[in-house]
């Protein structure tokens, strides 16, 4: 049996949004601490991201899906149902790129994000996703996309679901569906790259920070710009542009960052009353191990960020609104008189689990 140390993981998230990325640096923070060497597969955004987080990876260019919204949410479903045949084909691609590649640089283990391709029998491969259930308008649809999720996630040797095992979890069906994969599921706990620091004290007001596939980033940023204009109230606003340059300033008392990385963005999280941002289910990790007070506004068309949205606002977990009828001011007197209820912080030994499941390969 090999050394835990002496493992060589492939690491390869999905490129639907910057939250498959962002949410596997906890995992290789890990495995980088106990010696593994680590290549990422992914494409050129996600790269950029990470070399702010870590020096000492490898990376390697595999293209994504490439899903295509739309610019009405309401066609999106029908639009993603005419994009099956693309991903098809992007899952083949992945899984012949992975044959290859694991022969090429001797990969022990490979740990993928949501991309359906990455199984092999070469080595064990592990599938993350907090997407048991897949949420759509229709519910044929649900039945036929679960039918198509586990026909993938049964070839991977192991499934880790990043969410509380039983009735106090975060995602609720969409992560603890009635019948699970016939392969082993794991619930590790949420995967938050920060840590609640008590010593950083309030500076904002609130904090939005945008995220997202495009056109819809775009169209709630020129929302949220034009009432930023008359806000009174001290604000800081990260528009989730990785690679913009530009620098826009509507008022003195906001504050506008293109992106913040890695402890940057923990600090202005920490700093901030009250985070405006999506429901996309990273972004939710990540303020609920902070245990910071969210107005999450799901992505229009995004099933899963709406279902998300609803099933924290019900808990009580967050307060959540819809795109088109976000009011900044409105929205911040209704969070001002939200019952919010956070859930207390509850520790997760994901370092003892991946060691004991590397130990194991």
């Amino acid at each position: 049996m090999q050394d835990v140390t002496s493992k060589k993981i492939l690491i390869a998230p999905l490129d639907w949004g910057l939250g498959h990325t962002t949410r596997c640096i906890s995992i290789v923070r890990f495995l980088l601490d106990n010696a593994c060497t680590i290549i990422v597969a992914c494409n050129s955004v996600q790269k950029l991201l990470l070399q702010q987080e870590f020096n000492n990876i490898e990376f390697l260019e595999l293209k994504g899906y490439n899903i295509d919204y739309g610019k009405n949410p309401k066609t999106f479903p029908l639009k993603l149902i005419s994009q099956l045949p693309k991903i098809g084909w992007s899952i083949f691609y992945e899984y012949i790129w992975l044959q290859k590649t694991i022969d090429k640089y001797k990969v022990n283990v490979v740990i993928s994000d949501n991309r359906y391709g990455l199984f092999t029998s070469k080595v064990p491969s592990v599938f993350i996703t907090h997407q048991l259930t897949i949420k759509a308008p229709f519910k044929w649809l649900e039945r036929l996309l679960q039918l198509i999720n586990y026909f993938y996630i049964n070839r991977f040797s192991q499934c880790w679901v990043p969410d509380y095992e039983g009735t106090n979890n975060i995602a609720g069906v969409l992560s603890h569906p009635q019948n699970l994969p016939k392969i082993p599921v794991h619930y590790i706990g949420p995967l938050a790259r920060f840590l609640k620091d008590e010593t950083i004290k309030p500076r904002y007001k609130y904090c939005i920070i945008l995220s997202g596939p495009e056109p819809q980033r775009t169209f709630l940023e020129e929302i949220i710009l034009k009432q930023l204009s008359i806000s009174s109230e001290k604000c800081l606003f990260i528009r989730g542009k990785l690679e913009a340059n530009n620098i826009l300033s509507p008022s003195l008392n906001i504050t506008i960052k293109n992106h913040l990385a890695g402890l940057q963005l923990q600090e202005a999280i920490l700093s901030s009353e009250i985070i405006i941002t999506r429901s996309g289910y990273t972004s939710v990790m990540e303020l609920l191990a902070l245990q910071k007070k969210s107005i999450l506004i799901p992505t229009p068309g995004q099933t899963e960020q709406e279902y998300l949205g609803k099933q924290l606002m019900q808990q009580r977990w967050a307060y959540c609104i819809n795109q088109n009828e976000f009011d900044l001011e409105k929205a911040l007197a209704e969070a001002s008189k939200f019952d919010y209820q956070l859930p207390a912080s509850s520790e997760t030994d994901l370092g003892s689990f991946i060691k004991q499941f590397l130990a194991t390969v």
